[in-house]
């Protein structure tokens, strides 16, 4: 059985290790770290290290943290997860939404496996994509139940800046198509040039660590540069969330000064009526 990214779990034991901070706590999330089930002394490793990964950690529970509210307040019938990994929201906060996870076949399998050996809820709706042999993830979602005549929130964090701007123009084209009233929260990185000296130092780590993992970083945009391509691809309503709106909301009055960084913010689209949209010229 295929074994989960190691990226994947790295995110599960940053959640984890959240909890080691002072509260409160922006993410409570303790099944992450039973379905990683790490070795006993995964705190002692040099990843983990609460000083060197604060900002890292604090970027991983805000945007959870975000995109968990948006689907409370939303409250629409269908939640999709791209590029799902080890999260754990179906279980946290069952009931009131249809989860839907789509990643890799090999990922889900262990997921799957994982979950029922220990004995946890599997509420989701798996869609196992091969992203790598071009299937249609669209019409993958569709037949495991999603309904495209109602709106959603689609949340994809942490993918976008492995993907070229062609691939992330394709998965925001496919999405401005859904109906109306989805919501589609995006993270994306920004450039280097626009971070801090002590962001760029944790910016070079991540892109040495994923470029020797195999998974280079291929796509970093400026705000309006990812809000003008979201636009491009069919969205009408376009924000951007900033890491210092993130702080604001999540980590202000903090004594320990924990915060996420500017490297990595969100974009969130809304989708219209395509009618509309076409009439109006867009």
């Amino acid at each position: 059985m295929t074994a989960p990214d190691h990226t994947a779990v790295r995110v599960a034991l940053w959640r984890a290790l959240h909890l080691a901070d002072a509260p409160p706590h922006v993410l409570a999330d303790e099944v992450g770290l039973r379905l990683a089930g790490p070795d006993e002394g995964w705190r002692d490793r040099p990843d983990m290290d609460m000083a060197t990964t604060a900002r890292f950690r604090a970027s991983i529970v805000a945007r959870s943290r975000f995109v968990e509210d948006l689907v409370r307040e939303r409250a629409v019938p269908q939640y999709v997860l791209l590029g799902a990994g080890l999260d754990t929201f179906a279980q946290r906060a069952p009931g009131g939404v249809r989860v839907f996870e789509i990643d890799q076949p090999g990922t889900q399998e262990w997921k799957r496996a994982r979950l029922m050996e220990l004995g946890l809820p599997l509420p989701y709706r798996f869609v196992p994509v091969d992203f790598e042999a071009g299937e249609n993830w669209v019409a993958r979602l569709v037949a495991a139940g999603f309904d495209p005549a109602r709106p959603a929130v689609v949340a994809s964090t942490g993918v976008s800046m492995y993907l070229t701007r062609e691939a992330n123009a394709a998965t925001l084209r496919a999405l401005a198509a859904f109906a109306a009233g989805t919501v589609v929260a995006m993270t994306f990185q920004t450039p280097v040039e626009s971070l801090s000296e002590e962001d760029r130092a944790g910016r070079q780590m991540a892109v040495d660590g994923a470029k020797a993992a195999g998974t280079p970083f291929l796509s970093f945009f400026a705000p309006e540069e990812m809000l003008e391509l979201a636009r491009e691809c069919g969205f009408a309503d376009v924000r951007h969330v900033s890491a210092a709106e993130l702080n604001r909301r999540y980590f202000a009055g903090r004594p320990d000064g924990l915060a996420t960084s500017k490297g990595e913010e969100f974009l969130v689209a809304t989708t219209g009526d395509v009618r509309e949209r076409s009439a109006g010229g867009s």
